[in-house]
């Protein structure tokens, strides 16, 4: 029988990924992005795990939400990239205050 322990401790797991993907890396734009959408998902996994346990849908709701959200987030930020390595052909994080504008 799954508990909402389990769930709790595996949307633990997949949110800490996403914060040390943060902390350890601090060079690489995309790799800080792509650990933003890991800390999202893990924030949705116990939105839909409680849902599940408890049968109401609001839980899978609010997780639809913020994955419309995190899919507008990316889509935007990962234009934002690609217009930043075209001009400056790196994704160093380091070189974004040299941007003005």
């Amino acid at each position: 029988m799954i508990t909402s322990v389990d769930f709790s401790i595996i949307s633990l797991m997949i949110f800490l990924v996403g914060i040390f993907g943060i902390l350890f890396n601090k060079k690489n734009l995309l790799i800080m992005l792509m650990s933003i959408e890991i800390i999202l998902l893990g924030a949705n996994m116990n939105f839909v795990g409680f849902a599940a346990l408890s049968g109401e849908p609001e839980g899978i709701i609010y997780s639809l939400l913020i994955l419309t959200v995190a899919a507008a987030e990316a889509a935007i930020a990962l234009a934002i990239l690609v217009l930043y390595f075209r001009n400056r052909h790196s994704v160093n994080i380091d070189t974004v205050s040299e941007l003005k504008g």
